[in-house]
């Protein structure tokens, strides 16, 4: 039987979301986070050396990060369905996409929390931090993010779904990244064919289950239960 070692509100929740997809029967072990630091428990290194989630077990054969599970996953379980034929142009761009959400946009959500987490240094230090915190943003960060947030907007301006017009693997991938900027941008007033996508895949029956299976999630600092 496959389990997803599911740690709350994390990527572990798009991977649910595929095996809803394909259909494929899954259990589940669930893991909380540390109340003080929100870190992974101790008990998911006993599952894979670096102790993060995703991770997936299935009939011997441990599997973690998002992009190797979900290239697993889909080429095990239903490699028709979710994957665009070889050799096509939806089949580079699902490539591209699939890597690209976490290669290139979420280390930027990740900074921005971390630069969050920063500017709420103790009093003593704050402004130092607020002021360095606020170099990195301006210099750097929020010009990246706005570029980001703007490729990917046109790119759904062309088609419904990030490879074409049929859902993919690499629109799984691509949901937490857009969940992520939700969170930070107004989607709806900014970048309405992002907004539009998330509706896209909200509304999917499989998605909705995935959540009742998954139990509450909530993205930094959004509310999906």
């Amino acid at each position: 039987m496959l389990t997803v070692h599911h740690l709350e509100n994390s990527r572990s929740q798009r991977i649910l979301w595929l095996l809803e997809e394909l259909g494929v029967d899954y259990d589940i072990k669930r893991y909380g986070r540390d109340k003080q630091t929100s870190l992974a428990p101790p008990e998911l290194l006993d599952i894979h050396p670096l102790g993060k989630a995703p991770v997936i077990t299935d009939d011997g054969v441990t599997v973690a990060e998002s992009g190797a599970i979900i290239e697993y996953l889909v080429n095990k379980y239903n490699a028709g369905t979710l994957l665009p034929e070889a050799g096509t142009p939806e089949r580079m761009a699902y490539t591209y996409w699939l890597h690209y959400a976490e290669g290139t946009f979420v280390p930027l959500m990740l900074m921005a929390l971390i630069m969050g987490r920063i500017e709420a240094a103790p009093l003593l230090v704050r402004p130092i931090a607020k002021g360095i915190a606020g170099k990195v943003r301006s210099s750097y960060l929020n010009p990246n993010i706005k570029r980001n947030l703007d490729f990917m907007e046109a790119t759904l301006a062309e088609s419904t779904w990030f490879c074409g017009e049929r859902l993919t693997a690499a629109d799984v991938q691509m949901s937490f990244a857009v969940e992520a900027a939700e969170v930070r941008t107004d989607l709806t007033a900014n970048y309405p064919h992002l907004a539009a996508f998330l509706d896209r895949v909200r509304a999917r029956p499989a998605y909705k289950a995935a959540l009742d299976s998954g139990g509450h999630y909530e993205l930094m600092g959004g509310n999906r239960s």
